[in-house]
């Protein structure tokens, strides 16, 4: 069994394009936001979208393997898709929010004592990132194919 899933194309596609975007993501950060912070590599959201070159790359060689016409590359699609429109849309959304309460926060701190929770602000993806993300799957799952 462990060796079927060690050769299985799709999920190590789908694994190296996961692990290469956490990577990438660190000196991204140093370039975008001028600071060094290895917490990325653990990081939701921040450039690329890890979450969408995971799906992208599973979703590109199934279809490379099975057919873009087949039953599975058509619900690994509709899986990318939901995954990509989370990604930059509500987690997006949410990380907003979690960026004006944390201000809130901090206003409020300097009037009366509150418990300071800081709340995550990094969740979600700009559309870029999302599309970032999609480019290093897709590349990812040609070259495992190819080899």
């Amino acid at each position: 069994m462990l060796a079927q899933l060690l050769a299985n194309q799709a999920l190590k596609a789908a694994l190296i394009a996961w692990a290469l975007a956490q990577i990438l993501k660190v000196p991204f950060a140093l370039l975008l936001r001028r600071g060094f912070d290895l917490k990325m590599l653990v990081s939701t959201g921040g450039m690329p979208s890890s979450h969408t070159a995971f799906v992208s790359a599973l979703t590109w060689m199934i279809g490379l393997l099975y057919g873009w016409d087949s039953g599975l590359f058509a619900v690994a699609s509709v899986f990318a898709a939901i995954v990509m429109y989370d990604a930059a849309g509500i987690r997006r959304a949410a990380g907003k929010q979690a960026e004006v309460l944390n201000k809130i926060i901090k206003i409020l701190q300097h009037h009366e004592r509150i418990r300071e929770e800081h709340l995550k602000e990094l969740l979600g993806h700009t559309p870029i990132e999302v599309l970032a993300g999609a480019a290093l799957g897709i590349i990812v799952a040609t070259l495992i194919y190819r080899s």
